[in-house]
């Protein structure tokens, strides 16, 4: 249910709550790390809110940092997800490569293109929370996943660019 709750903040309100979208980040890599190392236990739900809240903290407090970090972060999630849900998964040994390509391109993008890139980022992020428990067949995952993005672009660059014409 929080994964549904957060993906859909993320979704719609992802740029302007930049804290959130760390703290989603902060939140996604505890929970992996929770449930690579403390699998079974009741204490991987606490360990990945306990993460996302000290991400949220950090973001207020490093701004730029933690967008660079946040922005490696679900890029790399991000590319992780989207490789699962079109069946690319790369060999075993290179598991990791596509999650820093991934990484490394998620942080470039929010750091030079600032609005934007928060607001693709949060998108997929909002929707691979939003789809992370689904029972749904592999395409209709996959046209569900590439929807919400789009839908979460078109909905926070209406909210952008009707914040900016206020602005003018």
């Amino acid at each position: 249910m929080i994964n549904l709750v957060v993906g859909i903040v993320l979704l719609i309100f992802g740029r302007k709550l930049f804290w959130l979208f760390v703290g989603a980040a902060g939140f996604l890599v505890g929970m992996e790390l929770a449930e690579r190392y403390f699998a079974g236990s009741d204490a991987r739900l606490l360990i990945a809110v306990a993460a996302g809240v000290v991400a949220a903290l950090l973001a207020i407090l490093f701004y730029k940092v933690a967008l660079a970090i946040s922005g490696f972060v679900v890029g790399g999630y991000a590319t992780l997800n989207l490789m699962h849900h079109v069946r690319m998964a790369p060999p075993e040994s290179m598991a990791w490569l596509p999650y820093v390509i991934g990484g490394i391109i998620g942080a470039v993008l929010i750091l030079l293109l600032l609005d934007w890139a928060l607001i693709l980022l949060s998108s997929l992020a909002g929707a691979s929370l939003i789809l992370a428990s689904n029972v749904l067949q592999q395409f209709e995952a996959t046209a569900a996943f590439l929807i919400l993005v789009v839908v979460g672009i078109l909905i926070q660059a209406a909210i952008l660019f009707r914040g900016r014409s206020v602005e003018a």
